[in-house]
């Protein structure tokens, strides 16, 4: 959906090529924005559906926006930097908005564009502990919409190749020792055996450094001889995973470490039962006993065994289920989120064009 990037009044850009966590609140994001604010994206790689502008665009926007001080709302240091050139390099009249899920102290660079910005969002309290500049929190939202139940299980599994009668355990997101993909398979190792009916599914994103790390992984499986039943796909190349999750029986998040992590929360409102780590905003997503199970991070026997729980009691996995999608739909809807942002968007461009040029 091409729009004129002078007659908008927000930027969220994606300059990521490839496709991420953060790629895909600025996708689900800028849709609902765009009912109430005039928003767009750019970047190198975009879902044709939403509102966006060619990159190549952006170094000839006019100096200011419709409304006056035009939003910038980044995510990435690559696009606070962005944002910076533009401001103070060209001159254009933005206001600098910046979004951090991350729960650790960051470099002296990153420090130094954060101080920039004129307003900076946290993903949650533990986020904000660290940024060290006043910050609002503002939780993650899902689209309950389009992460929702699927009415034909059986059909959706045939279309993506998968057995329609298997008792299905994913694992997707980026395929890296970070996300904890080697504990899965270690998990899953012990557990099929047990489970004659299971399989296991990991699908992600591979990154170059990270091929070494995944031809370990598909070793130890072939050496399991469960290469038929514990597989390793190639990342879907769409702009949603919600397929996936509504394909599978249990979710399992095995990071080490995260910044937020929405997996965990996707999978919730697909209707599915979560095992996860105490990492990012985890601990705020998944009730432990109710909706999931939480276990302390790299602490295998306890993934695996709330795992086995999962995976040996349909009772339990259906009432978790139906429980982690009321928690979605109740407290963890998308368009709170938004809202939200809209309304520091609104605040930062009253304030600029009242401001002294």
């Amino acid at each position: 959906m091409q729009v004129d990037p002078d007659k908008i009044d927000v930027i969220a850009p994606n300059l990521k090529r490839r496709y991420s966590g953060v790629s895909s609140t600025v996708f689900r994001l800028v849709p609902l924005q765009a009912r109430k604010i005039p928003i767009a994206t750019t970047g190198p790689v975009l879902p044709d559906d939403i509102p966006q502008f060619p990159l190549s665009k952006l170094l000839f926007l006019s100096r200011s926006g419709p409304s006056g001080h035009r939003i910038w709302h980044a995510r990435r240091n690559i696009e606070m930097l962005a944002g910076v050139l533009l401001k103070f390099v060209l001159r254009k009249r933005l206001k600098l908005v910046f979004t951090s899920a991350a729960q650790r102290r960051r470099g002296e660079y990153s420090r130094w564009l954060i101080r920039r910005m004129d307003a900076v969002i946290a993903a949650s309290g533990k986020a904000k502990s660290y940024l060290g500049v006043p910050a609002t929190v503002v939780l993650h939202g899902i689209d309950a919409q389009a992460f929702a139940p699927t009415s034909d299980r059986a059909a959706l599994r045939a279309k993506l190749g998968l057995d329609p009668d298997a008792l299905i355990v994913g694992c997707f997101g980026r395929i890296r020792e970070q996300k904890g993909t080697d504990l899965f398979v270690d998990a899953m190792i012990e557990l099929l055996p047990r489970h004659p009916t299971a399989h296991g599914i990991i699908m992600g994103g591979v990154t170059r450094d990270q091929q070494a790390f995944v031809d370990g992984l598909e070793s130890k499986i072939d050496a399991a001889g469960l290469s038929d039943r514990l597989r390793i796909l190639p990342e879907d190349k769409g702009f949603t995973i919600a397929p996936w999750f509504q394909a599978s029986d249990i979710y399992v998040a095995p990071q080490r470490w995260e910044g937020f992590g929405l997996t965990p929360l996707e999978a919730m409102s697909c209707g599915v039962a979560v095992v996860a780590t105490r990492v990012g905003a985890f601990e705020d997503l998944v009730v432990s006993d109710e909706t999931g199970f939480l276990v302390p991070p790299e602490d295998l026997a306890q993934l695996t065994a709330a795992t086995d729980t999962l995976m040996s009691d349909a009772t339990l996995r259906t009432s978790m289920a139906k429980a982690a999608r009321l928690k979605v739909v109740e407290q963890h809807q998308i368009e709170q989120e938004a809202d939200a942002i809209t309304a520091i968007y609104r605040r930062l461009i009253s304030e600029g064009n009242g401001a002294s040029l």
